[in-house]
């Protein structure tokens, strides 16, 4: 279990809640409603509880049972006896099981001789629920950008250095390659200046598709056991996605290219680039995670920074080649 969960190890009575009552078996169902009246009520009252003279747990009892029996019942009559208990030794996680398997909306928490410690509603496992998604979905953010959350919370700076300058580090090399590569198109550039003027439209459509290719490629790499033909038959798929968004998005962008600055031939470029572009971005986006899985590195963590810079230098190699040809 991840460090940040380590807190479902606690032990049960550490949340329990104590502003329960507890009823007498021989009490009427009168004497019941005028002892709860005296006594201060919990914020959520969903069972009564019995209890004998020790305190020990012998039934429970359901506020609806309560109210619509006959004044003159007997407690004993209206409880069930068989009570579903927590053992006062059971950790947060295993009360949470227990909803899990009874789907009760509360439990009574009993020690070792049967007494009535407290009880846990259904409150606590909703919240433990929606706290650990919540933390994962975190750690899904974290992890496709490089690092994971644990390694880096309450740490030194020189260890979160540690942690996160080599993925920092990637990025500069593949910033200082893509440079490179446009220094030398940079004829072609001059020849025509709209070409830069949609450069970080391009490269930034490139990351987009990329990464939600690389998320859908690890989530499916979470649950089954990759395969050649599985591999085969995601890379049609997203082939088959990288065509449809590629044609609908360049149409617009190269329209909007030769509305704005009339250049067809320019318009032309930056149409089939992005084509061609998120056809590599779909690639690279399951490409990568695929081949750190088989080498049995965690795709969750290196995925997004070798993605993104391989997207990005096939970005301008695509982009700038082709204006070169056609310019």
């Amino acid at each position: 279990m991840a460090p940040e969960n380590n807190h479902l190890k606690s032990p049960v009575t550490s949340v329990v809640r104590t502003d329960f009552i507890k009823l007498r078996p021989e009490f009427t169902v009168q004497e019941s409603l005028d002892f709860i009246r005296r006594e201060r009520l919990g914020q959520k009252i969903v069972y009564f509880y019995v209890t004998d003279e020790l305190d020990r747990l012998k039934g429970v009892l359901p506020t609806r049972r309560l109210l619509s029996a006959e004044l003159n019942q007997k407690i004993s009559e209206l409880m069930i006896a068989r009570v579903v208990k927590i053992p006062q030794s059971a950790t947060i996680l295993e009360a949470c099981d227990f909803f899990i398997t009874y789907k009760f909306l509360a439990f009574p928490v009993v020690d070792e001789q049967d007494r009535m410690v407290g009880l846990v509603d259904v409150d606590l496992f909703t919240d433990e629920v929606f706290d650990v998604a919540r933390r994962e979905k975190y750690d899904e953010v974290f992890e496709t950008i490089g690092f994971q959350v644990e390694q880096v919370r309450n740490a030194s700076p020189v260890r979160a250095f540690r942690f996160r300058f080599p993925w920092l580090a990637a990025t500069i090399g593949s910033g200082v390659l893509c440079a490179l590569l446009a220094a030398s198109f940079e004829m072609t550039l001059a020849k025509s200046l709209i070409l830069a003027f949609f450069l970080t439209l391009l490269l930034g459509l490139g990351e987009s598709v990329s990464i939600q290719s690389m998320t859908l490629a690890v989530q499916s790499l979470r649950s089954i056991r990759p395969t050649r033909s599985w591999y085969l038959r995601a890379l049609r798929r997203e082939a088959a996605t990288a065509v449809l968004l590629g044609a609908s998005c360049g149409a617009i962008v190269g329209l909007i290219a030769w509305m704005w600055r009339g250049n067809v031939a320019a318009a032309l470029v930056i149409g089939v680039s992005i084509l061609l572009i998120l056809c590599w971005a779909c690639f690279f986006g399951l490409s990568i995670p695929s081949i750190l899985h088989a080498l049995k590195l965690d795709p969750k963590i290196a995925s997004g920074p070798l993605t993104l810079a391989c997207v990005d230098i096939s970005t301008l190699l695509s982009y700038f080649s082709l204006a070169w040809y056609v310019l």
